[in-house]
């Protein structure tokens, strides 16, 4: 019959391979990947829209300009032709000159407004597409939403399980000696988690090797509460 000290460190492993796989689970759960695949996606969205915006904005601030600049030369045509009809000038050549610099001016500000719709044709694609990533960023906000919701949930759901399996962790590392625990989390640690193996026959039920029959015999005749490893793999064998 194996040691109790060693049937308790495979117990032991069992639920600390049960812990290892609720950890598991609560790192790779689908909601966490859709969450870091909308982050993405949110990320490349932003980046787009921003570069559109840049460009729509360079040119509103043209447009902006060239408005700015059409209501100066109306602005100014308005007072030249105010004062054409005001009487305060009388000389027949002024009058003229001034009527010219009314025509030039009128003519500048339609020049200007002709640009200024050009500018308006390239821009209400713009507009048009900042409105579309707009949309879809809110979408992609509302799907993390939903996500983090379903996220919350599982990960509850997997802490009271790793809660109630912490406690019948706590009862099973009570009834392994304590000079074993050290040397077990060591080999927990290097050897993916395994750390105690059965002896079937001359074979580790750990690493799947044959032991050579010196080593069989070796093992067998130390006393049933010697701990003996693996000589291929190292990992604390259990004896029948």
């Amino acid at each position: 019959m194996a040691d109790p000290a060693m049937e308790a460190l495979l117990a032991l492993q069992d639920i600390d391979q049960s812990l290892d796989q609720l950890r598991h689970r609560r790192q790779t759960l689908p909601e966490r990947t859709e969450l870091e695949q909308l982050a993405a996606r949110g990320v490349h969205l932003e980046g787009e829209r921003a570069t559109v915006a840049a460009e729509r904005d360079e040119l509103a601030a043209r447009e902006q300009a060239i408005e700015d600049e059409m209501n100066a030369a109306d602005t100014r045509a308005s007072e030249v032709e105010r004062r054409m009809y005001s009487g305060e000038v009388s000389a027949s050549r002024e009058l003229t000159a001034m009527a010219e610099d009314v025509t030039s001016l009128r003519a500048r500000s339609s020049d200007l407004e002709d640009r200024a719709l050009e500018i308006l044709g390239e821009r209400e694609p713009l507009d048009a597409r900042l409105a579309a990533f707009d949309a879809e960023l809110a979408d992609l906000r509302a799907a993390a939403a939903k996500a983090r919701s379903g996220l919350a949930a599982a990960e509850e759901e997997i802490d009271r399980e790793l809660a109630l399996v912490g406690e019948r962790r706590a009862t099973a590392a009570a009834a392994v000696p304590a000079g074993l625990l050290p040397e077990y989390d060591r080999l927990r640690a290097r050897l993916g988690g395994v750390a105690v193996a059965r002896l079937v026959g001359s074979r580790c039920d750990g690493c799947h090797l044959t032991l050579p029959a010196t080593e069989i015999d070796h093992i067998r005749h130390q006393p049933p509460d010697t701990v003996v490893h693996c000589d291929n793999c190292g990992r604390i064998l259990v004896r029948p």
